[in-house]
């Protein structure tokens, strides 16, 4: 396994999570997983995983932790 898998893989269980958590109304324990999705974001965003990937990375990079809305979370 590759560091690119490790890190797509641990950035996607966060943010299911991200995700659950903010369907059901934890938001404080949504952002909390936010965070911990933007440490794996950062280096992804440089790796070689394919592009959609580090667009993703990227995106999750510059979100604010402060609020998720509904549709952030769907996304």
């Amino acid at each position: 396994m590759t560091d690119a898998q490790v890190l797509v893989g641990s950035l996607s269980n966060d943010l299911f999570r991200v995700a659950s958590l903010r369907q059901r109304g934890s938001i404080k324990a949504a952002n909390r997983f936010l965070q911990e999705a933007k440490r794996w974001a950062e280096p992804l965003q440089k790796s070689d995983a394919a592009k959609y990937i580090t667009e993703i990375a990227k995106d999750i990079a510059v979100k604010k932790t402060d609020q998720i809305s509904m549709k952030e979370a769907e996304q």
